[in-house]
């Protein structure tokens, strides 16, 4: 369906700041009447800073933003929905004992002699959920229905505020295949009715199947907007990840192939998964091995380690470690099976803030050992010293707490961690987001050394450079799925670009004539 050529919102040179950080720079962005407007980006891009600046959540430091030709601003989320713009986020924000109509009209409900209108209230609930095409008993309790129900019921709340501008924050995070194309008809109807959408989502494929214009953000700063049937998905990744499509075949003109690895297998994952979460994977690493897992964010990267790892309860497969089959239902069980995990927010599930950088150390060996077999002080100086001097981890001593350390010495803290309690496999989620590029050289140099040993790693990291580097095969994710394997000299930067655009099939067969959008 052709969309409109008014402009329903129009965003020049929105700046945000907070300290020390620059999160919104001089961003512009236009979305049309009947617009179903994709907006992308990696971590940090500033996607949710948009939103949040736009809805009141902050306050804009710079920039204009006009509604319908008229100047906007709005003092709180709530202040927004009334002047026209309605934001449903991924967590749905219902109140689940209300009913379903008390939910569509908390706050606003309709009065008659000074007494809410419960007749009223009922007949507005069935009309608001009928313009989406749904048939629900209003008077049960939300938590009686599903999440994608949920959903819909908070876009009907949205839509029924007279609003001109849905934004919808990750709306099928949650949601199967059949759910989403519900979710997708709804979406083509109210645009179809003129309203402008913002779609704020990681899954690629639907990015390319439901809307019309892509923005993407880097950094805080506008990379640019496109028409969705124009933009081929190999440059939509390049441009998420601030690359030019013939910068990466140039890089990976001089890729260093690494020495291969050995035969003997040490983790074998079979169609493991949880539903909601990772569809079913298999995994296999060997003895002297880095796999890697690349995709983008959103990719299900994290959510299958966590698996791996016994933090999330798989529901599907199996695991086998040195050929035995071991159900790993928890960390305690991962680490007793010769398991370490590096976790991606070393600030929230890494370190110990408060405790020092000695402590931090000796943290999983102690446990290994008891607490009632303390180690002693002789020999945690001697463990911990050895550790600081081989990662060049820089401190005043060891017994600093570690919350003063830079990110790059605390990465390089929790990675001695797990080396003092000689893991046979590592996970490594991230390990070197935000440190600067002399710590990133050390972590990469350990991984190499570590590998030589014989141990076996698990790599994740945004960065496709490192990844190319550093690993001897690659698993591909896209949308929560394994879409590809890459090994030895196969792998590249441009070769996982390709498989995550394209899922390892060719560009034509996967994206014939660049047309998976809606016509604009």
């Amino acid at each position: 369906m052709p969309t409109s050529t008014s402009e329903l919102l129009t965003i020049r040179g929105l700046t945000k700041r907070f300290t020390g950080v620059l999160a919104l720079s001089s961003v512009d962005f236009t979305l049309r009447a009947g617009d179903i407007h994709a907006l992308m980006g990696e971590n940090g891009a500033g996607k949710s800073t948009l939103i949040k600046v736009l809805t009141g959540v902050y306050p804009r430091d710079a920039g204009t933003v006009q509604l319908n030709g008229e100047a906007f601003r709005a003092a709180s989320p709530m202040d927004a929905q009334r002047k026209g713009i309605s934001t449903v986020y991924q967590e749905v924000n219902l109140i689940p004992e209300l009913s379903v109509a008390e939910n569509l009209f908390l706050a606003r409900e309709p009065r008659r002699l000074g007494m809410i209108n419960w007749s009223a209230i009922r007949s507005k609930s069935r009309s608001a959920l009928q313009r989406l095409g749904l048939d629900l008993d209003v008077t049960r309790p939300v938590r009686t229905y599903s999440i994608a129900i949920q959903q819909m019921i908070a876009i009907a709340r949205a839509v029924d505020i007279q609003a001109k501008v849905l934004i919808l924050d990750e709306p099928t995070s949650s949601l199967d295949e059949q759910e989403v194309e519900h979710l997708f008809e709804i979406m083509r109807k109210l645009a179809g009715e003129g309203m402008g959408i913002v779609f704020v989502t990681h899954f690629m494929d639907q990015v390319y199947k439901v809307t019309n214009r892509i923005t993407v953000l880097r950094n805080g700063q506008l990379v640019g907007s496109y028409d969705t049937a124009s933009l081929p998905r190999m440059e939509l990744i390049a441009r998420m990840m601030g690359r030019e499509v013939d910068q990466v075949k140039a890089i990976n003109a001089g890729h260093r192939a690494s020495t291969p690895a050995g035969t003997e297998k040490f983790l074998e994952a079979e169609a493991l998964g949880r539903r909601g979460s990772i569809q079913p994977i298999d995994m296999t690493v060997k003895k002297g091995e880095v796999v890697g897992l690349a995709g983008l964010l959103g990719s299900g990267r994290t959510e299958f380690v966590r698996l791996l790892f016994g933090m999330d309860a798989a529901d599907t497969g199996r695991v086998r470690v040195s050929g035995k089959e071991v159900r790993i239902n928890s960390p305690r069980v991962a680490i007793r099976e010769g398991m370490g995990f590096c976790p991606e927010d070393r600030k929230i599930t890494g370190i110990v803030p408060d405790l020092s950088v000695r402590e931090n150390i000796l943290l999983v060996l102690q446990t290994q050992r008891g607490w009632f077999r303390p180690i002693a002080i002789s020999q945690q100086k001697q463990i911990v010293e050895g550790l600081i001097q081989a990662l060049n981890i820089k401190t005043a001593d060891a017994e600093t707490p570690i919350k003063y350390l830079s990110g790059g010495n605390q990465q390089k803290a929790i990675l001695a961690r797990w080396l003092a309690s000689n893991p046979k496999l590592l996970i490594l989620d991230e390990p070197t987001r935000g440190i600067d590029v002399g710590a990133k050289f050390e972590i990469a140099k350990y991984i190499e050394e570590m590998r030589l040993k014989g141990m076996s790693i698990v790599f994740i990291s945004s960065e496709l450079e490192e990844v190319a580097r550093s690993c001897q095969r690659v698993i591909v994710l896209r949308d929560r799925k394994k879409v590809g394997e890459l090994s030895g000299d196969g792998i590249s930067e441009e070769g996982i670009m390709e498989c995550i655009a394209h899922g390892g099939k060719t560009a034509e067969a996967a994206d014939p004539g660049r047309s998976g959008g809606r016509a604009s």
